[in-house]
């Protein structure tokens, strides 16, 4: 019987796939990106500035007087869309992702995930299918940490509620508190609703989860590459972020030989130089290593440097690898040098579970397909420690992301979206009309 059961339910999974829409997702992400469009190309829609505000109303507006629909915005300003189950009491399966961008880019980058998770919500609705659990689209808060610092706080928020007292006094560059924001952010919804009429969802932060699928374009080039549709992806590779401090003596750059010298940039391009060559030269292609800011003081053309601060950002899913980094860090940096660890997160391994199911989706749906470690964060991250959590890519064109050139075909877009919907249908379990009793024969 169970495996009967499982049967109608990929029956079900394959209907409500193929009923994903590519024109219907096509003008929601497009009529997405309007919202801080910029003339010049690629979209500026920073962590609870106008354009998202707006934005979010844009796309909680056709649900949020639909029969079948609540709406609500949590503490952290994250806003949830569910679509009702038949049994109010189970957790629900969750998807969606952010609508933040960085300050000028793509206009896929975590829109797609939400409006992927919208449009399958359509593919129920165009079918008649129920499903036992509920299942939520939600746009989490400030992904990008572009405005506020540091990245992920609606997520993280949600499922640590005890950190987000932590980020309420992070500022802007204006110096808007993320409080303020939020509070605007907040009220800008609930006036919102109450002019639409929209149909109100409780929503605290931390509340049972049953199971998180996150979709999102894979912003690299290994699909586009390998010429396949989707990724299913396994883990988020581990960071450490490092500020590395090299100190000199200033002195003057004509008069003072080069065997005299105490000159701090000389010594920080040693290190940077063998850091870089230890990357190209340790035969393992998924160690990325990359120097982001270099800061040399007093910064004068003709004055020998007496300080030079540069940071390092190391990603590889095996510990030891960062752990090599380290230690060269260490073996290379001069006396009196410093090296200041700030961030260290391991490696996130999704659900194993959930992983296997995105492979279902795409051989149920015949899609090509491949298994991936993500090599930038995702909201999928702290679900990861709250619930099981998978997430799937949908390829990138020549890799490019967080820039306007950013873009992906509306086909794998689509393709990427069916195979949501099929894992959301399994998961949130369909509602098969009962069949009457068999009569006792005369």
């Amino acid at each position: 019987m169970k495996a009967i059961g499982i049967m109608r339910a990929n029956a079900v999974a394959d209907d409500v796939a193929g009923a994903v829409a590519a024109a219907s997702l096509d003008a929601r992400l497009r009529g997405l990106a309007v919202h801080g469009g910029a003339a010049t190309g690629g979209v500026a829609r920073q962590a609870l500035s106008t354009p998202e505000l707006a934005a979010r109303r844009w796309l909680v507006q056709p649900f949020g007087q639909r029969p079948g629909y609540r709406v609500g915005i949590d503490a952290a300003a994250n806003v949830f869309v569910r679509r009702d189950g038949q049994n109010a009491g189970l957790a629900p399966v969750m998807t969606g992702s952010h609508i933040d961008t960085q300050p000028l880019g793509g206009w896929l980058d975590g829109a797609f995930g939400v409006a992927a998770g919208l449009e399958v919500f359509d593919a129920f609705d165009r079918l008649g299918v129920r499903t036992h659990r509920p299942l939520d689209v939600v746009m989490w808060t400030n992904e990008e940490g572009s405005r506020f610092a540091p990245g992920l706080m609606g997520s993280v928020s949600f499922t640590a509620p005890e950190r987000l007292g932590a980020f309420l006094d992070a500022c802007d560059g204006e110096g808007v508190r993320f409080e303020a924001a939020r509070d605007a952010a907040r009220e800008d919804f609930h006036a919102e609703a109450r002019r639409q009429g929209w149909i109100g969802l409780e929503t605290p932060l931390a509340r049972p989860v049953h199971s998180y699928v996150e979709a999102h374009i894979e912003q690299g080039p290994v699909l586009e590459a390998d010429g396949l549709q989707v990724g299913c992806v396994a883990a988020i590779q581990g960071v450490r972020w490092f500020r590395v401090t090299v100190p000199g003596r200033s002195a003057h750059a004509g008069t003072t030989p080069l065997a005299a010298r105490d000159d701090a940039q000389a010594k920080a391009i040693g290190m940077a130089h063998a850091l870089l060559e230890h990357a190209a030269q340790c035969g393992d292609e998924r160690l990325r290593v990359t120097i982001g800011r270099w800061e040399c003081s007093p910064g004068s053309i003709n004055t020998i440097a007496d300080r030079v601060a540069f940071t390092v950002d190391a990603r590889h899913p095996e510990a030891g690898a960062l752990d090599a980094v380290r230690a060269l860090l260490d073996a290379t940096l001069p006396a009196g040098g410093r090296i200041e660890v700030l961030q260290d997160k391991p490696t996130v391994q999704f659900d194993g579970a959930l992983v296997n199911l995105t492979r279902e989706a795409c051989l149920a749906l015949r899609l090509s397909h491949r298994d991936m470690v993500s090599g930038a964060f995702h909201d999928a991250m702290p679900l990861a420690g709250f619930c099981p959590a998978a997430m799937l890519f949908a390829p990138s064109c020549a890799g490019i992301s967080h820039h306007p050139d950013e873009d992906t075909p509306i086909a794998d877009l689509t393709a990427c979206t069916r195979a949501l919907a099929w894992c959301l249908v399994r998961l949130a379990e369909p509602v098969f009309p009962s069949t009457p009793p068999e009569h006792p024969k005369e």
